[in-house]
């Protein structure tokens, strides 16, 4: 294996913008690289934390259960219950989202499963929220949004079909 080069302390907020601009460029495993580097040097970066969080959420769509499962490792060590909340949401509503585009709108009864896991999640970082602050009102609109679209993914739910509720 190689030993990795070590990022200075003075470029960690440079190169967070960097990982910011490979997640809006869709290279969501160069701003995970990246994240990992500024984590290495700053351990205690919440915003590295948040941005490698994102970044693997951006993977989900590699059919990859690694993903899924790092950035569910990460949640415990975000800071407070109001981002642990509003984070697992993320979490949820885009593995959600990426088994519906992955399956060609197939297991219902998962994505029903992950989406409204994920409302869940926003309910209670919305009893968490500063004020001012309602990205969690957002998120759950859009959960909401996309299972009235879809209403085969509640009656697959419903009908007890069954799906990947897993991390796989």
């Amino acid at each position: 294996m190689f030993e990795k080069k070590r990022l200075s302390k003075e470029a960690v907020d440079a190169a967070l913008a960097k990982a910011e601009r490979y997640r809006l460029l869709n290279e969501p495993s160069e701003a995970e690289s990246i994240c990992r580097d500024v984590l290495d040097v700053d351990p205690a970066s919440a915003a590295a934390r948040v941005m490698l969080l994102l970044s693997l959420t951006d993977q989900f769509g590699a059919e990859s259960g690694d993903a899924f499962a790092a950035a569910r490792a990460l949640v415990p060590q975000l800071a407070d219950d109001y981002q642990r909340a509003y984070y697992a949401g993320i979490i949820f509503e885009r593995w959600g989202k990426a088994l519906f585009h992955r399956h060609s709108h197939g297991s219902g009864a998962a994505v029903h499963h992950w989406l409204t896991e994920a409302m869940k999640k926003y309910e209670a970082a919305e009893a968490l929220r500063k004020p001012g602050d309602d990205d969690a009102l957002l998120r759950w609109n859009a959960c909401a949004r996309m299972l009235e679209r879809h209403p085969e993914l509640a009656a697959s739910h419903q009908a007890g079909v069954e799906g990947p509720i897993t991390s796989e």
